[in-house]
């Protein structure tokens, strides 16, 4: 199998301390697991129970499966109620609207109701075709315009139910806040690790940096690694759940402005950027998009990404030159 190599262009970090060793900590969390691994020495102050108590934030601020989550009494809030939310939730919710914007709504953090009715949500009531009419009357429910959002009270508005699921970018909101607990604690270089998505920087005592491979389909002919330093790594492929009806392939992927699973060859959509929760996105986005309207997008904001399509025989590969300039 051929193999390439991503370097980060300002790829210069600091040596580790002396004495120092990988420790390696690993659990679930968000439905998934999670890993982080980190460099420091013996004596060390153990970060597991401040690791866990992060992640069980996430989960208690952002999640639609638990009921009692903040999100969740966000959605069931009266018509016309404004809500003063915790800060991180805030910061999610303001950027997931802003990518929702920018990518003329590919992302959508209101899309529940479609991907609940489709069988891929925590409200789902099983995988099978929806009617048209009931596709058009959930996203009737949806649109991020409906969000309004008082950046300087910190307050949302739930206009009458709307319905936001975070799932597309918590993720990586979750391996950001991992990363900074990491640097507060004086750690400066590590890997964590939460559902596949991904945050790296420093190097291993032994100097080598954090070489992780990119997410492919099974029969990719070509693995491609990258040296994960003040870079984070998301990737969003169809081929992860999807359902059959007779012939036809209906991926977990819905475009929110079709209510429908997407239907372009796109397998898979890897972004690398500074931070997690805006890869997490990104990455959820461009594969909505598909390969040309993606490899658009990303060029003109200068997003590294790596689209892989479906082709005979295999798969074919596009590659933004943000992501050629890393190629070592």
């Amino acid at each position: 199998m051929a193999r390439r190599v991503l370097i980060p262009l300002d790829l210069d970090p600091p040596a580790p301390p002396a004495g120092s060793r990988v420790h390696a900590l690993s659990g679930e969390s968000m439905g998934t697991t999670w890993s982080v691994k980190y460099v420091a020495e013996e004596s060390a102050v153990a970060l597991d129970p401040a690791i866990r108590a992060v992640l069980a934030s996430v989960v208690a601020e952002m999640s639609t499966w638990e009921p009692d989550s903040t999100l969740s009494r966000f959605n069931a809030a009266p018509p016309g109620s404004w809500h003063e939310l915790p800060a991180d939730l805030f910061t999610v919710m303001a950027r997931a609207v802003e990518i929702a914007d920018d990518s003329g709504g590919a992302f959508d953090p209101t899309i529940g109701p479609v991907v609940n009715l489709w069988g891929f949500g925590p409200d789902a009531a099983g995988r099978s075709v929806p009617a048209p009419e009931r596709i058009a009357a959930a996203l009737a429910r949806c649109g991020w315009q409906r969000l309004e959002l008082d950046m300087r009270a910190r307050r949302a508005r739930q206009p009458g139910g709307l319905y936001v699921d975070l799932s597309g970018i918590a993720k990586g909101y979750a391996v950001d806040l991992v990363a900074r607990r990491l640097r507060g604690a004086g750690i400066d270089s590590f890997l964590v690790e939460v559902g596949g998505e991904l945050r790296g920087l420093g190097v291993k005592p032994d100097g080598a940096p954090w070489w992780v491979a990119l997410e492919t389909p099974a029969g990719t002919v070509s693995e491609t690694v990258v040296a994960l330093h003040g870079l984070s790594c998301a990737t969003s492929g169809d081929y992860r759940k999807f359902f059959m009806d007779g012939a036809v392939r209906h991926s977990h992927t819905i475009d929110p402005r079709t209510g429908w699973p997407v239907r372009h060859d796109l397998a898979s959509v890897t972004v690398l950027h500074p931070d997690c929760m805006t890869a997490d996105a990104l990455a959820t986005a461009l594969g909505v998009m598909g390969v040309e309207d993606g490899m658009v997008h990303a060029r003109e904001r200068g997003i590294a990404a790596r689209f892989l399509a479906r082709a005979e025989g295999g798969f074919t590969e596009r590659t933004t030159p943000a992501f050629d300039a890393m190629l070592g």
